[in-house]
């Protein structure tokens, strides 16, 4: 994943790109498949999208009923196939460099590989709530959901605890910024999350109109502060680059 010396000329460079430029088109892919499923099921499936139980007037459709329609499901699941790869790959980076900072300490070893963990079962929930729609098997559909909100929340206040730990000792003014973003980041995540609960359980509740719209803007918002903080690797990496070798074979003469 990072660059790595050129080994007696054997390995050569077939690509070589900025982790930065990695880590923005990783987080684009979500953010134009969620932007294009909303506008699409908003303007060609409304009814269906944001019909309910309720049968009260909705104005945006929730996350699952956008991308449970077609072609907005297979747009959905191409941006996130196409995302998951690299994201199992910073999680493996962040782990090194994490492994690099804090050395042999047994306490930060416990939280690196648990924060390692989170985020290899946030991008496999990711993966089970985007290919197993809520009209196929909800209940596989809703027990990903689950799974990636619950890991991605454990993932964040590990990280954040070990960027606290690292600014107290870096005096780089990224890793500075990276803390501080992630903190904030972090907050507004939660507090959507506990807004899109309540409107959830509001409208479950009492059937008001309205309630599952603001759900629904809650739930995009928890989303999108989840991409924002994983955006904060733009700082954590910035120095770094994604090299793929090709090793050349030896020849006898």
């Amino acid at each position: 994943m990072l660059q790595a010396p050129n080994t007696l000329g054997h390995e050569k460079p077939l690509i070589r790109l900025s982790f930065s430029s990695c880590v923005v088109s990783t987080v684009s892919l979500p953010l134009l498949g969620l932007t294009s499923c909303i506008f699409i099921s908003s303007v060609f499936h409304f009814e269906d999208s944001t019909g309910t139980h309720c049968q009260v007037p909705n104005y945006l459709p929730s996350i699952s009923a956008s991308i449970s329609q077609s072609p907005e499901c297979h747009i959905w699941r191409v941006c996130i196939g196409l995302h998951s790869a690299p994201r199992f790959l910073v999680a493996v980076s962040y782990f090194n460099l994490y492994k690099s900072r804090f050395s042999s300490r047994f306490p930060q070893w416990l939280l690196y590989s648990g924060n390692l963990v989170c985020a290899l079962t946030e991008t496999f929930g990711l993966l089970l709530l985007s290919y197993v729609s809520s009209n196929e098997t909800y209940f596989v559909h809703k027990e990903g959901f689950v799974l990636f909100i619950f890991s991605s929340l454990v993932y964040m206040l590990i990280t954040c605890r070990l960027w606290n730990i690292i600014k107290k000792y870096s005096l780089s003014p990224e890793d500075l910024k990276s803390y501080h973003w992630k903190i904030r980041f972090l907050t507004l995540n939660v507090s959507f999350c506990f807004l899109a609960a309540y409107f959830y359980w509001k409208h479950n509740m009492y059937c008001e109109p309205g309630s599952y719209t603001l759900f629904s803007l809650f739930e995009y918002l928890v989303v999108l502060s989840n991409m924002a903080f994983h955006l904060t690797a733009f700082w954590d990496f910035k120095s770094r680059e994604v090299v793929i070798l090709s090793v050349a074979e030896e020849k006898d003469f």
